[in-house]
């Protein structure tokens, strides 16, 4: 970790040619390097918060016209003196500002450090940070919503709640120890176990939320699966509306998953185009197969997507023989509807339907007005994630904090039930402590803020 008695600079904006362009300065010097390249209002003696304009020069050579906003600690991001500079958002432009503050003293920023010196100095709490990459991340509304809302600390706040809570007990506990030899009892037992079994129902449900916060943060994960040439190219593509997959009528086109994100009523749906599932001799198509079953293990929704042609025995054989988790929802899809009469594809839904619970529908994988049964599916399926309240686990840091602390806690519990010493039940507590403060970011290490804020953006 880098100290933070240097002044940092970064982009703020994305790369690449816009209209503008953000940089942001943060430390003790913005104020004095801000001084020195730009030219306009002192920005030593502005007031917090106001906007100044001018040019940023390199001596006498002007390098932009510019708007450099001025924010004064603790009132600011990172709690520190801190300035941005709004230019033209010419690449070229953006190196030259940073090489001229570079030169008067600034140092290039490490990914996601305004957000860890936010951090450290306690502007919010490593669980916020988080959130804060995950809004950036967000493919969606909900996904956002999700972000938006642990970001505001509705889940850190229950949790230092309830430590806190557990703290007060592990000192009683700990007490117990400095006075073992008269056997006196400071922690209430009975309050300790009430306590233990709160902390628990709180953990179960935030535990729970994850599989479903998972989806949302990655998009749920949609695999379209069935045999060679069954048309699952030309539906992905149609689906997302372009040709993200390679069509073609050889089987065993698709070697390898191909995967994108569409968004369907602010829900973000993960569509996964497979290879063909049958038997081969190709090593590749071989390959491409065992991931397609992979995605099939691992898919929220799997499209299971056949020729109409073929006799409805065959197309239930196939169905079969596939091993789909019974939590999976599956919707069967016949394609190549417009190559039999209405009646003859009336019949066959009808005897799919006869056979199986599952939706079923007729499409033309290539005409994206017959695909209006799908997207009726995927929209009604949306409904009972945009319904979910309370606070929703994106984080598998998190979800692993949360098993450690349930396990610790549960430890206490069977310790108490066989009266072990206060000594053991004081070491099971502070084990608990341990693992829901990592959560936040009460106990933290370097190496664990270094792999979470080296996911960050520069500049972020």
């Amino acid at each position: 970790m880098n100290g933070f008695t240097d002044t940092i600079i970064a982009p703020a904006t994305p790369q690449g040619q816009s209209a503008l362009a953000v940089i942001r300065l943060s430390g003790d010097k913005s104020f004095e390097i801000g001084d020195n390249i730009f030219k306009g209002a002192s920005l030593a003696e502005a007031a917090s918060h106001t906007i100044h304009y001018g040019w940023i020069s390199d001596g006498d050579k002007d390098i932009d016209e510019v708007m450099v906003s001025v924010f004064r600690a603790p009132r600011t991001f990172t709690t520190e003196d801190s300035i941005e500079i709004s230019c033209h958002g010419s690449p070229q432009i953006v190196k030259e500002i940073l090489d001229l503050a570079i030169k008067n003293g600034a140092r290039l920023a490490n990914p996601g450090e305004f957000t860890l010196r936010a951090f450290l100095h306690g502007r919010l709490d490593l669980s916020q940070a988080e959130a804060i990459a995950d809004l950036i991340h967000a493919t969606s509304a909900k996904s956002s919503e999700i972000a938006l809302k642990q970001l505001k600390g509705h889940f850190s706040s229950r949790l230092k709640e309830l430590r806190q809570e557990l703290i007060d007990f592990a000192a009683l506990v700990e007490l117990e120890l400095d006075f073992s030899e008269e056997d006196v009892e400071f922690a209430h037992r009975g309050q300790l176990r009430a306590l233990i079994h709160q902390i628990i129902n709180v953990i179960n449900p935030l535990v729970e939320s994850f599989k479903y916060g998972n989806s949302v943060r990655e998009g749920i994960p949609v695999a379209i699966i069935g045999p060679p040439n069954a048309g699952k190219s030309t539906l992905l593509n149609t689906i997302l509306n372009e040709d993200k997959a390679l069509v073609s009528d050889i089987a065993g086109t698709t070697r390898d998953v191909i995967e994108d994100i569409l968004v369907i009523d602010g829900i973000a749906f993960r569509f996964i185009d497979t290879a063909g599932i049958r038997q081969t001799s190709d090593t590749l198509e071989g390959l491409g197969i065992e991931r397609s079953i992979q995605k099939l293990k691992a898919a929220e929704i799997v499209f299971y997507l056949h020729d109409i042609r073929k006799e409805t025995s065959a197309i239930w054989e196939d169905f079969q023989s596939l091993e789909i988790d019974p939590d999976t929802q599956v919707v069967i899809l016949l394609n190549k509807a417009d190559c039999v009469t209405t009646e003859i594809a009336e019949e066959k839904i009808a005897s799919i339907r006869h056979l199986s619970k599952n939706p079923t529908f007729y499409i033309i994988a290539r005409s994206a007005s017959s695909l209006k049964p799908i997207f009726d599916y995927l929209r009604l399926y949306t409904e009972h994630y945009h319904m979910a309240e309370g606070t929703i686990l994106t984080n598998t840091r998190h979800v692993e904090a949360l098993n450690m602390t349930k396990l610790s806690l549960e430890r206490v519990l069977e310790g108490m039930d066989n009266n072990l010493s206060s000594d053991l039940i004081a070491m099971d507590i502070r084990e608990g402590l341990h693992h829901l403060g990592s959560i936040t970011g009460e106990v933290s290490s370097d190496d664990l803020l270094e792999s979470i804020f080296s996911k960050f953006c520069i500049g972020k």
